[in-house]
């Protein structure tokens, strides 16, 4: 005979007793959600298992983990704040001096003497910077840049002569690579796991790419929306704000190694090839700036031009986040030729949209789409000159990397200035086909089949 509980409602259990057996019977509704009713079991009976408890928390991502170590966040939000004037400063003394003197020739001609002067004096700045710890090194250079950008604001505002212009500008060389410190703090606190130190180096060009799209939207806005000074003199509040915020992290800082016995970066084996892909990459991006300026111009759509660059940047920085939550098979030196090849094979885009149809839309989706490879190709370039550089002079070799992409933007400047100006616009696009091509021949002759790294796990798989 069954007997059962009274005054029971849909959503309590009903219990019931048949023989010796104890029985329970759940009329609520069913739910994901609702927590399940304790069932009273008989005596040796197992507790029935619960398939949420089965499945177990679900893991974090590659970049919560990453963010995750104590002062990451903190260390990074300060690099981006320094790294955003990277992208201004170029853009606001060119609309600075051009607009108060009425000549883009001598702006260019200031521009490019500081490109010259941080080429050479870069890669001191961070020599001293290894020796001498981020901290002590780092700050001072900035506070001594600020004040050469602000010596050109006021040269300019004031009408100063012209070699007063250039002088101010060159101080600015002595600008920390932020970048640069940003990733050596991520090898000394990653030492050993190459999946996460993948994942940093990835968020870095992504916040590289980031930067250097936003960067001259703002400088632009400023300048044109209040005075032309408006870029130059944000851009220097920026830097040392964000710099002096990064620097004051002295927990994730690598240590200064005063008395190093490692060999200069420049003569590590393997070294210099990977300078000459940094030149030639740097070619593309530099190419590429001027010839998309020149077709806008072209079709009468100057102003547009800013936003199309910043649609390629865009499509670096999603690909740069995208490559960092992947898993890449194979060691970064037999990934190189495959970056190189899509990134040469995508540039190809921009060539053909142009000689085809000659919109400005059309371009601006290819290019979207071509900038897609050069953040993962910018993301395994610089694991490799992170391994081919000794822990202790990392800085300094970070910086020679940077250097040589900044030389190599300064001749694609000019290259594809060149092919502008003799053949045509759309002949231009052809600049960067050619400098990504030979970036990818000079990794097949002598990145690739040269020995193992100055790090024994530069032939470790990274998955």
């Amino acid at each position: 005979m069954l007997q059962s509980t009274t005054g029971a409602t849909r959503n309590t259990p009903l219990f019931t007793v048949t023989a010796d057996t104890l029985v329970a019977v759940d009329f609520g509704p069913r739910g994901r959600d609702r927590p399940r009713a304790e069932v009273p079991r008989g005596r040796g009976e197992p507790r029935p298992e619960d398939p949420r408890e089965r499945s177990g928390p679900r893991a974090p991502g590659p970049y919560r983990r990453l963010f995750a170590l104590p002062g990451a966040r903190a260390f990074t939000a300060g690099n981006l704040i320094a790294r955003l004037p990277m992208g201004m400063f170029s853009v606001s003394a060119v609309v600075m001096i051009a607009g108060t003197r009425g000549s883009y020739a001598l702006a260019g001609a200031v521009t490019a003497t500081g490109l010259a002067a941080t080429a050479v004096v870069a890669p001191w700045t961070a020599r001293l910077v290894d020796r001498y710890g981020q901290a002590r090194v780092a700050l001072p250079a900035t506070v001594f840049a600020v004040l050469g950008s602000l010596a050109l604001l006021l040269c300019v505002r004031q009408g100063a002569p012209d070699w007063t212009l250039f002088a101010s500008y060159a101080a600015t060389a002595t600008t920390p690579n932020t970048g640069g410190m940003s990733r050596a703090r991520w090898t000394h606190l990653l030492k050993g796991d190459e999946k996460a130190l993948h994942t940093a180096n990835s968020f870095e060009q992504a916040g590289d790419e980031l930067c250097f799209m936003l960067g001259p939207v703002l400088a632009a806005f400023l300048c044109g929306t209040f005075f032309p000074e408006a870029g130059t003199l944000v851009g220097a509040v920026l830097l040392l704000t964000g710099v002096a915020l990064f620097t004051a992290q002295r927990s994730t800082e690598p240590p200064a190694a005063r008395r190093s016995s490692a060999r200069a970066p420049f003569r590590s084996p393997g070294m210099r090839p990977l300078l000459v892909v940094c030149l030639a990459t740097g070619a593309v991006f530099g190419s590429l700036e001027v010839v998309t300026l020149a077709f806008a111009d072209v079709r009468g759509h100057r102003t547009a031009s800013g936003a199309v660059l910043a649609l390629q940047a865009a499509g670096s920085c999603a690909a740069g986040l995208l490559y960092g939550a992947m898993r890449p098979a194979g060691s970064a030196r037999s990934r190189l030729p495959w970056c190189l090849a899509a990134m040469t094979a995508l540039m190809t885009l921009p060539l053909l949209a142009a000689e085809a149809t000659g919109s400005l839309v059309v371009l601006a989706g290819a290019l979207l789409i071509a900038g897609m490879a050069t953040a993962p190709t910018m993301v395994t370039t610089m694991t490799l000159v992170q391994r081919y550089t000794p822990e202790e002079r990392l800085n300094e070799g970070m910086t020679l990397a940077v250097t040589g992409l900044l030389g190599g933007i300064a001749c694609g400047s000019a290259a594809g200035g060149w092919t502008v100006e003799h053949v045509t616009a759309t002949a231009g696009y052809g600049v960067p086909v050619a400098a990504a091509a030979t970036a990818l021949l000079v990794s097949l002759c002598t990145v690739v089949p040269f020995g193992p790294s100055n790090r024994s796990n530069d032939c470790l798989p990274t998955h």
